[in-house]
């Protein structure tokens, strides 16, 4: 801390209380100076919790939710909160092991015939998948930066990929309607392609691994208005989702056990997998609905592997059920409330969020905040694997950073020059890769709130980015038909 501001606030304090995301008390209240720092909160909490080894944290004034970025006084200033009562400190652990910044491309990999529109790295980090235009879908092997597989069979465009939580297996969507299952080890289908829709396929989502480790169950979203199951394992469709009114554009499959859908109808649904029958409609926004994140996104995403290490990094050998049931439910109650969180993100400029869609049926649904502030569609919303943040990314040309608990607005990462249409976290939460239409991608610091790293390179627009769960290797493809493999 700067001797200047340790001068100037001599002998300003104020009575503090730490408190846990869940709301429990840490130590007691406790007389410190204005000028405290984060790191000097940190040591102070870490002598209260008697951790054996000092932890890093995050902390927020509770009521505003405003960080804590570099001192206690800055953050009271900008939220005007009064010296005389206790404040009440909200304290978040942050992961041990940070994932460094991206800021070079070590691999630029032609293959691709048409614009790439797509792309994902497995669960476990060891595979690499691009969607394209050309109607292909290719692997890579990302620890050697070579092409693997190339799986043909689709007709058109594809539009949608996802790794089935145990790495074993990669669906992929079409605009020719068809849904297909592949082993990408062998390049191979497995079964049968999934037929029934009667237009393009949107959006993939596999059943959570700790609800289900045969890993066989999908569900994917389609222009046709409807969803449709898939016992993979089989090659049938289990049940058919119908009920929205236009197309349909995104798909979650919940930790809940429920599934949630988007649509160009304006609505959002939920649905009961097993029976196939909407258990909530809600309407909210005022125009078709883009995007959607769960706060427990991450853990879903990790599937059957670990989360990013607290002490070593990453280290890929699977879960069985127990522990990811386990590991689900303590993430989520580790989250603000204990409560599932959706976002939802619109062609209207807007977000909202809903808190426990999958419970309390009989209640009314309402929204806890309307998000606004951007001044074109919304492109895509993701949660920090922390839950701490939400990011949005819009045609307006900004990346916009939120409260994970409230939904305040925090921040706005302004660069890009044309439209930002993805983002996606590093696993440890502390840093956001955007992709935009000015063929750059961008590397944001939470810390900071500035740009970390500028990665340029592609030669037209980027439609698509990923970075991988053991937080060393990032993705960007689009316009100019190369993937990229970004290192840092």
């Amino acid at each position: 801390m700067a001797s200047t501001d340790v001068a100037m606030d001599k002998g300003e304090t104020t009575i503090i209380q730490f408190q846990s995301a869940e709301g429990e008390k840490a130590g007691p209240s406790l007389d410190i100076p204005l000028s405290s720092t984060p790191e000097q909160l940190t040591s102070l909490l870490n002598e209260l919790l008697e951790n054996d080894e000092p932890l890093p944290y995050a902390f927020f004034l509770s009521d505003s939710r405003e960080e804590v970025t570099k001192s206690l006084k800055l953050a009271m200033k900008s939220v005007s909160v009064g010296k005389e009562k206790i404040l009440s400190i909200t304290f978040q652990p942050q992961s041990l092991f940070r994932v460094r910044s991206v800021t070079r491309c070590t691999s630029s990999l032609p293959g691709h015939e048409e614009a790439i529109l797509t792309s994902a790295f497995s669960p476990d980090s060891k595979s690499l998948a691009t969607g394209s235009g050309d109607t292909t879908v290719r692997c890579w092997n990302p620890e050697s930066q070579l092409p693997d597989k190339t799986l043909r069979g689709h007709k058109q465009w594809v539009l949608a990929i996802c790794f089935s939580p145990d790495a074993l297996r990669l669906a992929t969507a079409s605009m020719d309607g068809s849904v297909r299952v592949w082993d990408p080890t062998l390049g191979e289908i497995i079964g049968k392609p999934l037929l029934g829709h009667k237009k393009w396929v949107t959006s993939l989502f596999w059943q959570p691994y700790h609800l289900s480790t045969k890993c066989t169950h999908l569900v994917s979203a389609s222009k046709d208005n409807t969803l449709r199951i898939w016992n993979t394992a089989a090659s049938t469709c289990y049940k058919v989702l119908a009920g929205h009114s236009a197309a349909v554009t995104c798909v979650r499959w919940s930790g809940e056990n429920v599934i949630y859908s988007a649509s160009q109808d304006r609505t959002i649904k939920v649905w009961d997998p097993q029976t196939g029958l909407v258990v909530r409609n809600i309407s909210a926004h005022g125009h078709w609905i883009n995007t959607m994140t769960l706060n427990t996104d991450y853990v879903l995403g990790c599937g059957a592997f670990p989360m990013l290490d607290e002490a070593t990094g990453y280290i890929a050998k699977k879960l069985d059920a127990v522990v990811a049931s386990r590991r689900y439910e303590d993430v989520k109650r580790k989250m603000v409330g204990g409560k599932e969180r959706l976002i939802t993100g619109s062609d209207d400029f807007t977000l909202i969020m809903w808190e426990d869609l999958a419970n309390n049926l009989s209640k009314h649904a309402k929204p806890v905040t309307r998000m606004t502030g951007h001044q074109q569609l919304v492109n895509d919303v993701r949660y920090s694997p922390d839950g701490v943040y939400i990011a949005s990314a819009s045609f307006d040309k900004s990346v916009r950073l939120w409260d994970g608990a409230s939904g305040k607005f925090l921040f706005t990462f302004r660069g890009h020059v044309g439209a930002v249409y993805r983002i996606v976290w590093s696993a440890d939460a502390r840093l956001l890769l955007s992709a935009s239409k000015d063929s750059t991608c961008k590397v944001w610091e939470m810390r900071t709130r500035k740009l970390k790293s500028d990665l340029p390179g592609h030669s037209d627009e980027v439609y698509t980015v990923d970075w991988s769960i053991d937080g060393k290797r990032a993705v960007s493809a689009g316009k100019d038909k190369v993937v990229k493999i970004w290192h840092h």
